[in-house]
């Protein structure tokens, strides 16, 4: 310990490990698990329906600045450069903040490049197995206002164009004032973090009126929920012991993300158990005769989704 400078005395384990040191890692892999479940879910179904682009353009957008946001924190700097002078498993806890962040926000991207490959594209308002063309032809036209109102593929494509073209402007960013402004670094820490929070806190409402709308959850995954609803609590707890006060813009956006998604929680709950059965057939496809299952693979369209099963 003689040979630790103050700063860094706080992150040296005193026996190999801590309390904090076993629940952060556990939020860790707590993170990876809880969005393991809407993967596999939009894998298994073959289909993004249900998931609004507006929630996955927020959700992305707002781990792109939680990330930058404790990257670029002055506290998180000095943390580094302690693991110059302290051991590799205290130098892996010290650091368990920033894989924590880091994690959450690859998980996002994640579900960025599901929603795009399994996006079924000019599908119906409520069912995903039938076009938008197909239902305003069976009803008339008291569905096409409707329909004009459903998202396309190209809205999912602007979607991933705009996530990306957002996290290389805030790497730019980051970066120029990192090497030009250090001493401005705690100030642009704190813009991110507002954004983060900003995006954060709207990020819900969009997928909450999709899910309203369709009154069914779709490939939202309510398991993901049941894990991240509580845990987004205790992260922050973990988070805020870590980086104290000054880290605000960083924990302060889990405590409002959990008391969102608790709401979509609560009513994709309902809608799953309670109200109208939300059933799906694998992979989100109803049923159909064998004939009409062979005219529809000799009459690829535009409607076609991007990956279909093959059969």
């Amino acid at each position: 310990m003689g040979s630790v400078s103050p700063q860094c005395q706080d992150l040296e384990l005193p026996h190999g490990v801590s309390f904090n040191f076993i629940l952060s890692l556990l939020i860790l892999v707590g993170i990876l698990v809880s969005y393991l479940p809407q993967h596999i879910r939009i894998i298994q179904l073959k289909s993004s329906f249900g998931l609004s682009p507006y929630f996955v353009l927020l959700g992305t957008t707002s781990g792109t600045a939680a990330f930058a946001n404790i990257l670029v924190l002055p506290r998180s700097a000095r943390d580094v450069a302690c693991c110059r002078e302290i051991s590799g498993v205290s130098c892996f806890a010290g650091l368990l903040g920033i894989f924590q962040v880091g994690v959450q926000c690859l998980s996002f991207y994640v579900i960025l490049l599901l929603f795009l490959i399994y996006f079924p594209r000019a599908t119906s308002l409520v069912n995903p197995t039938t076009s938008a063309e197909t239902e305003n032809e069976s009803h008339g036209n008291e569905n096409v206002e409707n329909d004009e109102k459903q998202p396309s593929y190209s809205t999912a494509v602007i979607v991933s164009i705009t996530c990306l073209a957002h996290a290389v402007i805030v790497l730019i960013v980051s970066l120029v004032v990192a090497i030009k402004h250090p001493s401005n670094l705690q100030t642009w820490a704190n813009v991110l973090g507002i954004m983060s929070a900003v995006l954060a806190s709207i990020q819900y409402f969009p997928q909450i009126w999709t899910t309203f709308r369709l009154q069914k959850v779709g490939s939202l995954s309510i398991p993901m929920m049941c894990i991240q609803t509580p845990g987004s609590l205790v992260w922050a707890a973990s988070l805020a012991q870590r980086l104290g006060a000054e880290g605000w813009s960083a924990w302060g956006v889990y405590v409002i993300t959990a008391l969102l998604q608790g709401t979509l929680l609560v009513m994709g709950i309902y809608f799953e158990y309670l109200g109208q059965k939300d059933v799906i057939e694998h992979p989100f496809m109803a049923d159909e005769t064998p004939a009409a299952n062979a005219e529809q693979d000799q009459q690829a369209t535009e409607n076609t989704p991007l990956l279909s099963e093959q059969r």
